[in-house]
């Protein structure tokens, strides 16, 4: 008899266990994007022009290298952080300097922002500066999405393919 009293406390604590987790894996319930609402996702990864232009070395400086670094000319590999600024409805949502990734800083800058917006109509414009110059931008883009409640739109970078894309 009491090994059957222990069996069914044992099946009474498990059951309760199992209860409480199936109770607590539904409730409360949790939202993690509202219904009515949007998703603008940057996605940014681009190598910017260097700082320092390359030169081109002269016959000596050329037959002043160990014979195995000579080369035409000679390239700083670190490159100038760009300016980036994302816009929605005339607001500016993102303003942002990005530095250049790597130990010399000659890597590829890197960004990737979420704004959530209302669902329906928005003009979204993006501007990019990736050269030295401390004005003016060298790649616009303004363009009026359609966006439905939950929807993802993606915007990435691509320089050889025109500037933003929208997907």
């Amino acid at each position: 008899m009491r090994r059957l009293s222990r069996y069914a406390g044992q099946l009474l604590f498990f059951a309760a266990a199992a209860l409480l987790t199936g109770f607590f894996a539904s409730r409360p319930v949790y939202q993690a994007f509202p219904a009515d609402s949007a998703l603008i996702k940057l996605s940014f990864s681009h190598g910017a022009v260097r700082k320092v232009e390359c030169h081109r070395l002269t016959s000596k400086e050329i037959a002043a290298l160990p014979p195995n670094e000579r080369r035409p000319n000679t390239c700083g590999r670190e490159r100038v952080p760009q300016r980036i600024q994302v816009t929605v409805d005339g607001k500016l949502v993102y303003d942002a300097e990005l530095p250049p990734t790597g130990l010399a800083g000659d890597g590829p800058a890197r960004a990737y922002r979420k704004f959530t917006v209302p669902a329906g109509r928005h003009k979204v414009e993006l501007r990019l500066r990736d050269n030295r110059a401390l004005t003016g931008f060298d790649y616009e883009t303004e363009r009026a999405v359609e966006l439905k409640p939950r929807q993802n739109l993606a915007i990435d970078f691509k320089a050889d393919r025109g500037g933003f894309i929208f997907r």
